[in-house]
């Protein structure tokens, strides 16, 4: 389903925890890392398919979930031809995007990566909220970097850093690290069928990875 400007309705997706660190994904089989989204059908609100998406690809359910905001308007991004099927070369433009702002009221348990029989990651891991845009695919860097501006006005109240700050102290080295879950038996396990690259920004194969049509 294409605009007359030849963009196909989206939706992203920016999941907090209870430290405002926001979900980050890699996409199956390859080292690139982005936040979950993915097309709108016919005869669907942007709201369902943020929600059809959220179960799809990360296995959450509309209870598991606050909506905290969302975009005012539609955020583009134009799709290099070589990134772009055959035969929709010449009609196929890009995507349009609404971003949602979501806080998760579940736990990290309640995140399966396997919902369905087409994953989109194969692993995840919580990232300060000001993601690194380099291990974005380039040609969505400034949609990402859009929403997450738009939207950051909108996070919520951080109790922990807040505590910190009363207490008139700086937190220790570590206190905002990023919670990796892991499926070697050392911290939280990964969803069913998920691995954890520890250095993801150390290997550059994100560059020659493929976009499709509907992501």
């Amino acid at each position: 389903m294409l605009d007359r400007d030849g963009f196909r309705p989206n939706v992203g997706i920016i999941l907090l925890n209870q430290k405002n660190q926001v979900f980050w994904g890699k996409r199956i089989r390859t080292h690139s890392w982005q936040f979950p989204q993915g097309g709108i059908d016919r005869g669907e609100t942007p709201e369902q398919a943020m929600f059809r998406e959220l179960h799809e690809e990360v296995g959450l359910q509309p209870e598991h979930v606050r909506i905290v905001a969302r975009t005012r308007d539609w955020l583009r991004y134009e799709v290099p031809d070589r990134y772009i099927r055959r035969e929709a070369r010449g009609h196929y433009k890009g995507q349009k995007q609404i971003w949602f702002l979501l806080q998760l009221l579940g736990q990290d348990w309640h995140l399966n990566l396997r919902a369905t029989d087409h994953p989109e990651f194969d692993a995840w891991r919580w990232n300060e909220y000001w993601v690194p845009l380099d291990m974005v695919v380039e040609f969505k860097r400034g949609v990402y970097e859009m929403a997450l501006t738009e939207l950051a006005r909108f996070l919520p109240r951080n109790d922990q850093r807040n505590r910190f700050l009363r207490q008139g102290h700086r937190p220790r080295e570590g206190d905002h690290l990023h919670h990796v879950s892991m499926a070697d038996g050392h911290g939280m396990e990964l969803p069913p069928g998920a691995s954890f690259d520890p250095d993801p920004q150390s290997d550059q194969a994100s560059k020659d990875r493929t976009e499709p049509q509907g992501q």
